[in-house]
């Protein structure tokens, strides 16, 4: 089975997950966001602190989060992730993270904001208030419960802290030693000098009526009135789905206590496993929403300029092959381009076979393959051989996967992009053509990755879906159906790939002077061409590059390109 291999998975959709998402989504990241939907302050009735979202409920604002990450083409999946391990990496991606339901993403990188289980005290009543008028947070609720009557649960030495922090805000804080000991000495005298009530004994229970908190009652029976309590609980962070990559919690301290645990990472979320990135809660406990959706934005830039370095290493790697390797823009003795399209293992056309021997070979039109065969036959090569240099720079930074090439010509993308990886279907409607492909192919050994198919594309068109689609010059002196072709081309793009059209945008310096009449379909009437759907493409680049290259007899001068790129959402 072939998956869509996504940028960056990010497990977790709370205030950290959709902050990284939005930002990686702005940088054209093909981001998928699993979220189980169970963010650690679901009980809470109101965010707090947040800079122009004071007071809005978390639910709210987390579906004001989701609509704004998918205006940038982030896909939002509802599900509940149970695994994440090593992939092969054959197809690009590093990472295979396995859902509750039996789905399975492949990733580049990973970013993990699932946040953290909030472990309470054994104390009866507790877990029904929590949220409301039992906290853990002065910053997130203290003042909701502002000169209330406040106990604070002594668990360790935080207690003394949390109680000063209480005591900025109401008259009436008591401090109930519970299962914590008696206090230092140093302690009680500082909660004494700002007027704490110490209370000895363990709390049993919290007691309310009419929904609204009353009283803390010790095991002695006593009852303390109280109208908020506060509690600092065990912090569990929703990571075990990360043991497969080796990727295990540490404990998590703060003022000599351990508090819970975490998964460590450096100051930019990242983790000891190269490309997993984490943000929010499950990283840092502490931090509340803001805090968390900053951390997600900043692990986001981390690991954007992880893969951007990646994707400069790649592209660095194919100019320099390029630069040994033989391209189809350059021709040897004429400016016009053939048409062809892409492989899947396994089909190879023998030199000697007839021309209805390859697959796709049932509709030609006659006019049309001699016209072509004439120009194949008239020279041993028309074409330089090296890669189009728009299809190296674009695919050179992409992971490699399934690829159509239409008008494959001599084989010079095809054989390309086989060296990099990827399972090229390349179709042309010359058996000249394809059998000059074939034979380059296999003296570069990589025919074992090449489908090569014969086809007139004005009649018929390669079956199945890619995750590239490249048209690099196809175009034709002779009567072609150049919108049906282009549509059919995006049709043939899969989920997440990409279409890549690149077209003369004007004669080159040599050719016959009555060329320069010519005008090309600049690059936005080419997508007006497409008839795209803007909510399930996303435009990539639409612009008229310049290249520096060599005509027939050796001339030289600058060739304007048009290019489009658009991505299947």
């Amino acid at each position: 089975m072939t998956y869509q291999v996504h940028d960056v998975v990010v497990v977790g959709g709370g205030a950290a997950g959709l902050s990284g998402a939005l930002a990686l989504g702005r940088f054209r990241r093909d981001v998928v966001v699993v979220d189980a939907g169970t963010p650690r302050n679901a009980p809470a009735g109101h965010v707090h602190n947040f800079l122009t979202s004071e007071g809005m409920p978390p639910a709210e604002l987390y579906a004001t989060g989701r609509a704004e990450v998918a205006r940038y083409g982030v896909s939002l999946l509802d599900g509940t992730v149970s695994a994440a391990q090593p992939a092969d990496g054959a197809d690009g991606a590093r990472f295979a993270v396995t859902l509750a339901d039996g789905r399975t993403l492949r990733a580049r990188r990973l970013l993990v904001t699932t946040g953290l289980v909030d472990e309470l005290p054994d104390v009866a009543g507790l877990a029904g208030r929590w949220g409301r008028d039992a906290l853990h947070c002065p910053y997130c609720h203290g003042w909701e419960v502002r000169d209330r009557a406040v106990g604070v649960l002594a668990t360790g030495p935080m207690a003394t802290h949390q109680a000063l922090l209480f005591r900025q805000l109401t008259d009436d804080v008591v401090v109930f030693t519970h299962t914590a000991g008696p206090l230092p000495d140093d302690d009680a005298e500082r909660l004494a000098a700002r007027g704490v009530t110490v209370v000895d004994g363990e709390v049993a229970a919290v007691e309310a009526a009419e929904d609204r908190l009353t009283g803390v009652r010790l095991r002695s029976g006593a009852v303390v009135p109280r109208q908020a309590v506060v509690v600092l609980p065990r912090f569990t962070a929703r990571a075990g789905f990360l043991a497969g990559l080796g990727l295990a919690v540490s404990e998590f301290t703060a003022a000599g206590q351990v508090l819970g645990e975490h998964v460590a990472a450096d100051a930019s979320g990242a983790t000891g496993v190269p490309g997993v990135w984490v943000a929010g809660n499950v990283t840092d406990p502490q931090a509340t929403v803001i805090a968390a959706a900053a951390g997600g934005l900043k692990a986001a830039a981390a690991l954007n300029a992880d893969l951007v370095a990646e994707e400069t290493d790649r592209a660095v790697a194919a100019r320099r092959a390029a630069a040994t390797t033989p391209s189809d823009t350059t021709p040897t003795s004429t400016d016009t381009t053939p048409t062809s399209t892409v492989p899947a293992p396994g089909s190879r056309r023998p030199a000697d076979a007839p021309d209805g021997d390859l697959p796709g070979d049932g509709s030609v039109d006659e006019a049309t393959a001699r016209h072509w065969e004439e120009l194949y036959r008239a020279r041993d090569r028309v074409w330089s051989g090296r890669a189009n240099p728009h299809l190296v720079e674009i695919a050179g930074a992409l992971p490699a996967g399934t690829v159509l090439d239409l008008g494959c010509g001599e084989g010079g993308d095809t054989v390309w992009l086989a060296r990099q990886g990827w399972r090229v279907t390349a179709v042309d409607v010359s058996t000249t053509a394809l059998e000059r492909a074939t034979a380059a192919a296999t003296a570069e050994g990589v025919a074992a990755l090449v489908d090569f198919q014969r086809h007139d594309l004005a009649r018929t068109f390669p079956t199945g879906r890619f995750d590239l689609v490249s048209a690099q010059f196809l175009q034709s002196p002779l009567d072609f159906p150049r919108t049906e072709v282009l549509r059919a081309a995006a049709r043939a793009v899969a989920p997440g790939g990409r279409l890549l059209v690149v077209e003369h945008g004007a004669a080159p310096p040599w050719s016959n002077a009555a060329h320069h009449h010519v005008r090309f379909p600049t690059p936005a009437e080419t997508l007006a061409v497409l008839d795209l759907d803007p909510d399930r493409w996303h435009t990539e680049r639409l612009d008229a590059p310049r290249r520096q290259a060599t005509g027939p007899n050796g001339e030289t001068g600058t060739l304007i390109d048009h290019l489009v790129l658009v991505r299947r959402r």
